[in-house]
């Protein structure tokens, strides 16, 4: 713990906060999904973050980046939104972050990784059906107004089960899979600036 909170791990997590929070307000609909599922690639950077620095840094990375977004940005479903990023961002980042601490070879990397985007979509499945999407029906006026928001992008969506298969999940997939692999990628080379020196 005393390693962990040195002055150049608190600068490395404001810096990679605030870069996170900037690539946050890039977010845009897909044309075929509902229009409040809106993406963005923020996660990037956390995940990296996380792998680098480990799993406390992640969550951190992850809640300093919501708080961020929603002073500049503000929000337009009440915090609905932002607790869900910030829910669906650990199920992905702590699973990955925390398997690839143990085990730091670029064939774990590649499995802690799948690992991580299974759980958040296992988790962002879940969540949205028991709590997220309830939790909008009640800002927004029901679970009537909500279907209907989501059917003008997709005539199949009629009840929560099927925004869920048409909405929730595609979505999620998309995201994580676009995450995933930009993440592999980049993490060999972006690494070594993030890691403490000894």
């Amino acid at each position: 713990m005393k390693k962990s909170f040195t002055i150049r791990y608190i600068v490395r997590i404001g810096i990679l906060s605030a870069l996170a929070a900037i690539i946050m307000m890039l977010k845009f609909p897909l044309p075929f999904l509902p229009p409040f599922y809106k993406l963005d690639f923020s996660e990037i950077i956390v995940l990296i973050g996380a792998m680098a620095m480990g799993p406390l840094a992640g969550v951190l990375i992850e809640l300093i980046k919501g708080l961020i977004n929603v002073l500049i940005d503000g929000s337009v479903t009440m915090g609905i939104g932002e607790i869900s990023n910030f829910l669906m961002g650990c199920a992905f980042v702590l699973p990955a972050s925390l398997i690839y601490k143990y085990h730091k070879t670029k064939k774990w990397a590649f499995v802690s990784i799948c690992i991580g985007f299974a759980s958040m979509l296992i988790v962002s499945t879940a969540a949205n059906y028991w709590l997220i999407i309830p939790a909008y029906a009640s800002v927004f006026g029901g679970m009537d107004n909500v279907i209907k928001g989501a059917a003008k992008s997709n005539e199949s969506i009629n009840n929560i089960l099927s925004l869920i298969t048409l909405g929730t999940i595609p979505f999620n997939f998309i995201k994580g899979f676009i995450t995933s692999a930009l993440v592999l990628l980049l993490y060999k080379p972006v690494s070594p600036l993030l890691k403490e020196k000894q």
